[in-house]
């Protein structure tokens, strides 16, 4: 499931001041490019881009999902190149670009370059032939910076097609520093200790039947049930292991093994045990209903103390919310069985390009720098797995935590599987059969309706 915030409206460039800091590359004194004809480059601040080439106003276009503020910081990142090259940068943020993007593909109207959230879509658009090979440069640059696994989500039977762009990471639990201070609560490093926190705040707490451990929400639109297959992710890489979860997700196995079982029964016995979930909403049936955005809200009141979500929930709240490891609210590595083992569920983009134009490979080969990664970051709201990026540069603590765990080289990373299973699966019958057991569907049911809707070819 896509994690980054979807958002509507047109994406304007502002807010410069990170970018031209990093580069000290100022428009004014670079005498050409941008779009208007000119030929870039020439003035000595432009060092930095020479080895992208100059170009005579050539314009590169970008389809995204990516959409309002978050498109703005984006599109800040591209300054100082197209002052530098003369790239005109044209960004697109839509809706629905799962499908769009395929569509203008079919209709031979496809953008330059396309920044994909699946993996699955990636090989799809390069089975059907509209995909080419970056540029020796643009695989260089992914060499470097990101890790053989990240390399793998770009590469389709074989051939490496598409950098990494930007990672999140999923293995968060959500908590509240200061209540855990008052209460004597510390942060559990192993699946034995989180289950112990969880009994102790029961017996501290579950008098009054509104106070629980756990807080939990799946409703999401449509798209309703994606939290919750992230969690039987998560479990099924602590329970079953990370060699089980690649032959889970490209149905080595089926989606109703025997190990798939046990790591959502594991999952089970924090989302539908009434002890422990749903502090401050209801009974375990109200996670299906209850926002995924509003379901850690409750530990500001303290009527939970936990709430496993991804690290972009760090908008999710209010204003005036101490986020920080003494505040309101902080996150913590949702633990494995042993502190040594560190499984990392994460999610992440790639960017595609449907030509080879000389113009094309330069943006494509400056978004896979460890150059334009850490201008990215620096302007804040995102994280990155690329090994070049300086966690001080991120813009909060969480995503400072968020990138020593992705640069973590004991963590055992695998991708978001719902985002690389068939989308008749990953984005359907995962979603309903979730939600369907968070209802109280029997496990064994729902594993065996899903893996039945897994598509013969």
């Amino acid at each position: 499931m896509r994690t980054t915030a979807r958002r509507t409206g047109a994406a304007v460039a502002g807010g410069l001041a990170f970018a031209l800091a990093l580069t000290a590359c100022s428009g004014s004194d670079l005498g050409g490019g941008g779009g208007d004809g000119d030929e870039g480059g020439g003035d000595a601040a432009c060092e930095d881009y020479a080895d992208y080439g100059t170009f005579e106003g050539d314009e590169v276009t970008i389809l995204s999902s990516i959409r309002e503020q978050e498109a703005d910081q984006m599109e800040d990142t591209f300054v100082d190149f197209e002052e530098c090259t003369g790239i005109d940068v044209v960004h697109n943020g839509i809706g629905e670009f799962e499908t769009q993007v395929v569509v203008q593909a079919e209709g031979g109207n496809a953008p330059n370059l396309a920044i994909i959230p699946q993996p699955g879509l990636l090989a799809r658009l390069v089975n059907d032939g509209y995909i080419v090979e970056p540029s020796e440069q643009t695989v260089t640059n992914a060499q470097e910076g990101w890790t053989e696994e990240w390399l793998n989500y770009g590469t389709v039977d074989g051939t490496f097609y598409a950098a990494p762009l930007m990672a999140s990471v999923k293995s968060f639990v959500w908590y509240s520093p200061t209540a855990f201070a008052e209460n004597g609560y510390e942060v559990p490093t192993t699946w034995d200790e989180l289950i112990a926190l969880s009994d102790q705040i029961v017996a501290d707490h579950g008098a009054d039947g509104v106070v629980k451990p756990w807080c939990a929400g799946i409703e999401s639109g449509g798209a309703t049930g994606w939290p919750a297959t992230d969690f039987i992710e998560d479990m099924v890489l602590r329970e079953a292991g990370p060699e089980v979860y690649d032959q889970w997700v490209t149905h080595e196995i089926p989606f109703n093994d025997p190990q798939i079982y046990a790591a959502t029964e594991r999952a089970g016995s924090i989302l539908r045990n009434e002890d422990y979930v749903n502090g401050g909403i209801g009974d375990s049936r109200s996670i299906a209903t209850t926002s995924f955005n509003d379901g850690g809200l409750p530990i500001l009141d303290g009527n939970c103390f936990m709430y496993r979500m991804a690290s972009f929930y760090e908008a999710q709240w209010p204003e005036g919310t101490d986020v920080s490891p003494e505040g309101d609210a902080f996150a913590f590595y949702l633990p494995g069985d042993d502190a040594d083992s560190k499984p990392l569920l994460t999610a992440g983009e790639f960017v595609g390009a449907f030509d080879d134009n000389e113009a094309t490979q330069a943006v494509q080969a400056f978004m896979s720098s460890g150059e334009w990664a850490n201008l990215r970051v620096t302007i804040g709201g995102v994280t990155s797995a690329n090994n070049a990026v300086d966690p001080a540069n991120a813009s909060s603590d969480v995503l400072r935590l968020a990138i020593e765990l992705l640069q973590d080289p004991d963590a055992v990373t695998r991708f978001d599987g719902s985002d690389l299973m068939p989308s008749a699966v990953g984005a359907g019958s995962f979603w309903t059969g979730m939600t369907e057991w968070i209802d109280g569907a029997d496990t064994q049911t729902v594993l065996d309706q899903i893996e039945a809707s897994w598509p013969a070819s």
